[in-house]
């Protein structure tokens, strides 16, 4: 339940090819350490090109985060994607309404984001393939350094945030 189905160092090192050949057609994404740094609104440049590339291969795209609504929706407009802000992570409620956003099955949508007990908890509850990446930089809120020790407890060696 908490292993990621794959590891990627940074969301650009995901392979849209591999997902498209997996049947993945729709992709649900976080924000914080996984598409912008910690506090920050810019998205990483490689970051950009990669949804662009997304956007042109045809996947569909929600933005999941738990933060702040002006802040995700600020995000989520520079990618031209949609997005669900306090989502309540790893609650399922979110999540369920990210795949309704999409119109897929769970079998067609992989989860991208850096956080085990968040994210990847939060997306096996509803099936979708998981795609756990390193946090682009240490610093997270305070409840997040937590979760990051049980995480390299559980994932020595894989993910050393």
């Amino acid at each position: 339940m908490f292993g990621p189905d794959r590891f990627a160092p940074r969301l650009h090192n995901v392979s849209l090819e591999e997902l498209a050949g997996r049947g993945i057609r729709g992709l649900i994404l976080d924000l914080d350490n996984t598409m912008v740094a910690y506090r920050q609104s810019e998205v990483v440049a490689d970051h950009l090109s990669w949804v662009q590339d997304a956007h042109d291969r045809g996947f569909k795209m929600v933005m999941l985060s738990n933060n702040f609504t002006d802040r995700v929706t600020t995000v989520a407009a520079q990618l031209r994607i949609d997005c669900i802000p306090n989502a309540l992570k790893p609650l399922p409620t979110g999540f369920w309404r990210a795949k309704k956003m999409l119109g897929l099955a769970s079998r067609e949508i992989a989860v991208v984001g850096d956080q085990l007990f968040t994210d990847v908890l939060g997306a096996k509850l509803l099936g979708f393939y998981t795609i756990l990446t390193e946090p682009i930089e240490p610093h997270d809120f305070a409840i997040t350094r937590v979760f990051r020790f049980f995480e390299r407890l559980l994932l020595p060696g894989r993910h050393p945030s």
